[in-house]
């Protein structure tokens, strides 16, 4: 048994000043007013946030970070299980406890070339995952890990495979992407061109390019209806990708996708939300303040109210930077932020049972975050850690002091609005 104390409780909807958050077991026993518990002569174990934020784990629904780490150079390949342990090691840093590995499967990826992206390795990557899944709660690794298949619809010969590890459990997401080039999130051939990593393409090579891939074979839509009706028959997640109109987002929609990742433009991304799909964007835009391909922004997405998750995309380390840059300059709530990061997502992927909130019954999978201040500026970080009741991370920062004293004044001045009832 543990005892959370000294923190700010964050919940989808609200801020808790004042109360404790108790784990028994994996799971998250009571949410209630400090002090109630005796936890010495329970024999708890007693962590101090020292006024801290106490979050629930994130979960991250669409990164590709782990090809980054098995394939960090273009023809570098390495071991796939020593990847998948140090990944999670640094996903544990940023406090990702659910990660969602989107990998992809192209016919012809000619901008990215990842040698881990063949099919013979997908599946060995699957394998090791799926593994990973299957023996949570008693196996070596630290975080949740669950699969995101990104399809493709050039891989015209991949229907059967894709079928078979449906059908085994074995996908938990599933995209449609098509980024041929003159549509989604390629629109702009121009942006197109310069995306080739370590070519300097003419504009005629470009183009040549172009049209080879606008006439590739393509699956078909009763093709992707096939898919799509196995996924929704084992529960799985589906989710359109890099929507550029509203008549793609219906076609989508039709297909029984729930999720729109990326939509291309605000028009789009309100246009999914009214058709009551989760729309992902991504954290690295959040802090780099753009789209990398002229796209959408996330920041001004959520502006508008029409971004519903957030995601790491290729860079874990924005995930939680981007939950204090919301909201210290745009003044966005703080429980509305990380509700983008947890229980937003966790519903996005139907895993909101267990997971994303901080609630009595579900899974303790709980952060204790505070802000440390170096020159003029303050980071968030993480001190301490706890997956299915465990505690798998501690960290200790030399700048930051106790605040349990000041914390303690701070919660009796607090308003008394908040009923325990309430809490639950």
């Amino acid at each position: 048994m543990y005892v959370i104390r000294n923190g700010i409780i964050v919940q989808p909807d609200r801020l808790l000043f004042g109360y404790e958050l108790v784990v028994e077991g994996d799971r998250i026993a009571a949410i209630q007013r400090q002090g109630v518990l005796d936890a010495e002569q329970r024999g708890a174990g007693v962590i101090d946030a020292h006024g801290g934020y106490v979050v629930p784990g994130l979960v991250d629904i669409h990164s590709d970070y782990i090809e980054t780490v098995i394939s960090p150079r273009p023809t570098v390949l390495m071991d796939f299980p020593t990847a998948l342990f140090e990944a999670e090691r640094e996903l544990l840093a940023h406090g990702i406890t659910t990660m969602f590995h989107s990998l992809s499967v192209y016919g012809a990826d000619k901008m990215d070339v990842k040698p881990v992206r063949q099919w013979d390795r997908t599946e060995q990557l699957m394998d090791l995952i799926g593994r990973a899944k299957r023996t949570e709660g008693r196996n070596a690794h630290l975080i949740r890990h669950r699969l995101h298949l990104r399809l493709e619809i050039d891989n015209v010969n991949l229907v059967d495979q894709v079928e078979r590890h449906l059908r085994a459990g074995e996908i938990d997401e599933l995209s449609f992407m098509d980024h041929t080039p003159g549509q989604g999130q390629y629109r702009d051939l121009e942006i197109w061109r310069r995306s080739f990593r370590g070519k300097n393409l003419t504009e005629q090579e470009a183009a040549a390019m172009a049209a080879d891939a606008q006439a590739a074979p393509k699956l078909g839509y009763e093709q992707l209806a096939y898919l799509a009706g196995i996924a929704r028959e084992h529960g799985i997640a589906l989710a359109s990708h890099d929507d550029d109109s509203i008549e793609k987002l219906d076609l989508m929609r039709e297909l029984g996708c729930t999720i729109s990742e990326f939509p291309i433009s605000q028009e789009v991304a309100a246009a999914a939300v009214e058709r009551g799909m989760s729309t992902v964007m991504g954290t690295p835009n959040i802090l780099l303040g753009k789209s990398h391909s002229g796209n959408l922004s996330a920041r001004d997405a959520v502006r508008a109210g029409v971004a519903s998750c957030l995601c790491s995309d290729y860079y874990p380390t924005a995930m939680l930077q981007s939950a204090f840059v919301l909201h210290r300059d745009f003044k966005l709530p703080l429980e509305q932020a990380f509700a983008m990061l947890t229980v937003n997502p966790a519903r996005a992927v139907k895993i909101d049972a267990d997971l994303g909130s901080l609630e009595e019954g579900k899974k303790a999978d709980i952060l204790v975050v505070r802000e440390v201040e170096e020159g003029q500026r303050s980071y968030p970080v993480i001190t301490a850690t706890l997956v299915d009741g465990r505690v798998v991370s501690r960290m200790w920062y030399p700048a930051l002091p106790s605040m349990s004293a000041r914390f303690a004044v701070d919660a009796a001045t607090i308003r008394e609005t908040v009923t325990d009832e309430e809490v639950r």
